[in-house]
């Protein structure tokens, strides 16, 4: 492998055959440099489309009361259907092992005041829970827990644009904010991807929010989260499990359509699973065909390599070369042009990429990248089978009679 005269000979081959030895590298770093744009650009769609569309949680069942449009069980049409709490301890009793986040919500508008500054924002009663089904990233703080619930305390967690609105460049926490004329003290500040409305949302303690509402225990959603790796046909059938027990507590018709509505994203992750499916499979067929191609290119330039320098074997056989030797020294030059050329592919496909960045953001392109673990996928593929593609031949050639060689056209 590290005879200086065999390298010496490899190198002597390039630099007289230059033309073949551009084209067969060039075949090669062509082929990974599309391989890796392909599976870039197609990465980059996939967090788009993520970022773009999916900015609370992904495995959310959420459940909102309408108005009964049929009579049931006595009970007249036209009427409207409220939760309570116990709605969703019984979701919790019957299907907390298949549960990961569960929250109900109490929401109203109102009028909150801090010093001269003040402004109509969306006040919501949750539960902890809520933080993780919204993707609330608290940036100052915590968010509510458990024990302020228990107390009934007067605390809140408000939005990013909740404390630019009403602090200016002042720091909210631990500061007090009037909401309907009570006091809250400011325990967070959280930012939400889902964008600005999401971003003017002050939570408080449901039970505190319940009690000021004169101890009323209705809600106005519950949000269950079941846990991400469920499979689609699991969660919904949990989705429709959940719909009918709360049908059948709240004596509504299982044919009433207006009465209780229940959004499962599993019936949109099914089509966004498949859609992805989709996009990646197309992805790998079109990278596969690329290797592929690159790999037959390599495979035709071997063989009119070989055939070039038949006469050339034929001498190095006449002057006692062994057949292995020769091969070997052909491999080991395609070996050095694919790793060379391969190299280069990778290195312009990754840098292409690189200098791509964001630019490509209005067409829900984000990132686009590929992994290390792809690329030597691909790389080496590439080695091997380009080494395939120089052994056959060269094994062949070493193989016939110098005298058969030395007469070949």
């Amino acid at each position: 492998m590290f005879n200086v005269d065999r390298w010496q000979e490899i190198f002597y081959s390039i630099r007289q055959n230059k033309l073949r030895t551009f084209l067969s590298g060039f075949t090669i770093a062509l082929g990974l440099f599309i391989f890796i744009m392909l599976f870039g650009i197609g990465n980059g769609l996939k967090t788009g489309f993520s970022v773009q569309f999916i900015h609370d949680a992904t495995n959310l069942i959420s459940i909102l009361p309408g108005k009964a449009s049929e009579a049931y069980l006595g009970l007249q049409e036209n009427r409207n259907i409220f939760l309570k709490n116990e709605d969703l301890n019984l979701i919790k009793q019957r299907y907390n092992t298949d549960l990961e986040y569960k929250t109900a919500t109490v929401s109203r508008a109102d009028t909150v005041i801090y010093g001269t500054e003040s402004g109509i924002y969306t006040i919501q009663g949750t539960y902890p829970d809520k933080q993780y089904i919204e993707k609330a990233v608290i940036t100052s703080g915590r968010f509510i827990t458990q024990s302020d619930m228990d107390n009934k305390s007067k605390f809140t967690a408000i939005g990013r644009l909740v404390e630019k609105d009403l602090f200016k460049n002042k720091n909210a926490l631990g500061k007090y904010i009037t909401i309907g004329g009570i006091n809250y003290k400011v325990i967070g500040v959280f930012h939400d991807e889902g964008g600005d409305n999401d971003e003017r949302i002050i939570y408080v303690p449901i039970t505190t929010l319940q009690t000021v509402r004169k101890n009323t225990d209705t809600i106005n959603q519950i949000d269950v989260a079941y846990p991400p790796d469920m499979l689609p046909e699991k969660a919904l059938q949990l989705g429709d499990n959940i719909e009918s027990d709360l049908r059948a507590k709240l004596r509504v018709s299982p044919s009433d359509k207006t009465a209780l509505f229940i959004r499962n994203t599993a019936e949109n992750m099914q089509d966004t699973f498949a859609f992805f499916a989709v996009i990646s499979s197309l992805i790998l067929f079109i990278g596969f065909g690329t290797i592929m191609a690159g790999i037959i290119g390599i495979s035709n330039i071997m063989v009119y390599i070989v055939k070039e320098r038949t006469k050339e074997i034929g001498i190095r056989k006449a002057l006692g070369a062994p057949p292995s030797g020769i091969v070997w020294l052909i491999l080991q030059e395609s070996i050095f042009i694919t790793v060379i050329a391969g190299i280069s592919g990778v290195v312009l496909g990754i840098l292409t990429l690189h200098l791509i960045g964001d630019s490509l953001n209005e067409f829900f392109i984000i990132n686009p990248s590929v992994s290390w673990e792809l690329v030597l996928f691909a790389a080496l593929s590439l080695i091997t089978f380009g080494s395939i593609a120089g052994f056959i031949p060269a094994r062949k050639a070493a193989k016939i009679k110098p005298v058969e060689a030395l007469n070949a056209d």
